[in-house]
């Protein structure tokens, strides 16, 4: 059940994303989050470490972004 919800959730996240214009910023912050909540709903099975998952995700894509664009400019 719960990876069944696990999937569902991942899918229309990727579907969301798709739909819509967004920066690089914006784009790697919300995929971080997306795996992180993923990665750390499926490994645990509940939604507190998901959300835990999800926040580190989401501070990973932001640090990943700001490194890229530091890269970029050297």
């Amino acid at each position: 059940m719960k990876r069944t919800v696990v999937t569902a959730w991942m899918l229309m996240t990727a579907l969301t994303l798709s739909a819509c214009t967004m920066t690089d910023t914006q784009r790697r912050t919300s995929t971080g989050a997306a795996v992180g909540g993923a990665a750390a709903g499926l490994i645990t099975g509940e939604w507190g470490w998901a959300a835990a998952g999800a926040a580190a995700g989401a501070a990973g894509g932001y640090l990943y972004d700001k490194q890229k664009k530091n890269e970029e400019r050297h």
